[in-house]
């Protein structure tokens, strides 16, 4: 019956038919495309808007263009290299990657337990959902404050130096991480909950068990792809005084030495690619997993 019913052919007249007996669902798709369309349009005359209101003249375009050349030209001539501070830079690099190692998996480590107080998945009934709504937006504050303000005012609380650096990451990390590791959990798979709650187990061991070891590779994943991003972005803490390598990169481009911050440059994105080869190790080991032989009986 089913086969014949697809074999049919419909007429024009039995569409206009159904159309007309469930006109809500065959308008719904217009409307959505309408509602994209018009979402679109409004975008793209913002844009022009924009573009043309507050937008860089051609000619200022072109001399700033042969400026950005100029530069790029510059940083690759190395001119005195013998009187380079290499070991001075190698040491601000290693501040700014201990500022970093701090701070990320010191947010990681307050994140994680207040990330299951924001999962709309556990606190669910009653009071619960509003200390999920507070939590969460604890959360959007650290993570809506850009790292750099965080620098300037713990720089203001705490001095100059590492530990100005590692306390703003820290704050802005735990926005992010209990942001994204809430969402994890709540995007796990009911049924080993269910199942742990129907033998018995306790709150503790349903989330530990039932919750966490689904949303484990997720938190391992953001938690290093996290590592390698702080590195990137510590570097501007520097320059507002909250130690690293930002220093070096800003005294030495007011001084126009850009074959220096080219090195630097360089010296990072090196440690970047190490940390990247070393988070795909462990996703690969922890995430994807490793083969294991099928156990087969010795034959009697």
């Amino acid at each position: 019956m089913t086969a014949f019913f697809f074999s049919k052919e419909i007429t024009a007249i039995e569409i206009d038919r159904i159309e007309k007996e469930h006109l809500k669902i065959f308008q719904r798709p217009k409307k959505y495309l309408f509602f994209f369309m018009v979402s679109v349009l409004l975008m793209l005359l913002y844009y022009l808007y924009f573009l043309f209101t507050y937008g860089v003249e051609f000619e200022m375009f072109i001399k700033g263009s042969y400026s950005v050349f100029g530069y790029f030209a510059n940083m690759f001539i190395w001119k005195d290299v013998q009187n380079w501070p290499v070991i001075y830079i190698f040491e601000q690099i290693a501040i700014t990657f201990g500022i970093v190692f701090i701070g990320t998996f010191t947010a990681s480590f307050i994140a994680l337990p207040l990330s299951f107080m924001a999962a709309r998945n556990i606190m669910n009934k009653g009071a619960f959902k509003l200390i999920a709504m507070l939590v969460r937006r604890f959360f959007d504050v650290c993570r809506g404050v850009d790292m750099a303000i965080w620098g300037l005012i713990f720089v203001r609380a705490v001095g100059l130096g590492p530990l100005a650096g590692s306390l703003a990451i820290i704050v802005q990390d735990i926005g992010v991480f209990g942001k994204l590791y809430a969402e994890g959990h709540e995007a796990v798979e009911k049924r080993p909950t269910k199942g742990l709650i129907s033998l018995g187990a306790n709150s503790l061991q349903t989330h530990r068990f039932g919750i966490f070891t689904q949303s484990f590779p997720a938190f391992l994943a953001l938690t290093l792809y996290q590592l390698e991003s702080n590195t990137r972005s510590a570097s501007v803490l520097g320059f507002v005084g909250a130690g690293g390598i930002g220093l070096v990169y800003a005294e030495n481009m007011r001084l126009w030495n850009w074959d220096i911050v080219m090195f630097i440059t360089l010296i990072l994105v090196i440690v970047v690619m190490l940390i990247d080869k070393l988070s795909s190790i462990l996703r690969r080991k922890y995430i994807i997993g490793e083969e294991v032989p099928i156990f087969t009986a010795p034959s009697v």
